[in-house]
């Protein structure tokens, strides 16, 4: 026979301040990830006391240094690149993760230069084009295409890394960008 449970208290300010906290200590985050967390627990199990802001506890930690948007964002676009992922992916998971304004502004630049250096990155994941065992015929050469554009790769550039035979080298796609 099982006892049944307490119910979890009220968050208070004390307590929610203890929960961003420690969500900080373990995870890289931006301030708007961190302000959507604190919410999600407000909705969770209530509240208790003055009203509570999340957001000017986001902005304390900032200042505070535990939190920093660019930084998280430049770690994020260089990992995400790693994997291949080009600049519309990247763009949108640094919009999904709260990253707005200067620090997504100033990440950009990062991105356009390794565009083709991703690309390649990409297609040699994929044995795409260059780095593929036979030529590809028409088919799938258009699935390639279509999953490099998933990948958040330009048409132009997807079809150009495509279209390039086996072996043949990719430098001038790294060299250009």
């Amino acid at each position: 026979m099982s006892r049944p449970r307490r119910p979890i208290p009220p968050l208070d300010a004390a307590a929610l301040e203890r929960l961003a906290l420690r969500y900080v200590e373990r995870f890289a985050t931006t301030r708007g990830k961190l302000v959507a967390y604190l919410n999600r627990k407000i909705r969770e199990r209530g509240w208790d006391g003055a009203p509570a802001d999340p957001v000017a506890i986001a902005e304390r930690f900032a200042e505070l240094g535990y939190i920093d948007d660019r930084l998280y964002a430049e770690s994020k676009a260089a990992a995400m690149a790693r994997r291949g992922l080009g600049a519309r992916r990247v763009a949108q998971a640094l919009h999904h993760a709260g990253v707005v304004g200067e620090a997504a502004d100033a990440v950009v630049p990062q991105i356009a230069a390794r565009r083709g250096q991703t690309a390649v990155a990409f297609a040699r994941r994929k044995r795409v084009g260059p780095f593929a065992a036979v030529p590809a015929d028409r088919a799938l050469c258009a699935r390639q295409v279509a999953a490099m554009v998933r990948a958040g790769h330009a048409p132009d550039l997807a079809w150009t890394i495509v279209r390039m035979a086996p072996g043949e080298s990719v430098e001038p796609l790294l060299t250009d960008d």
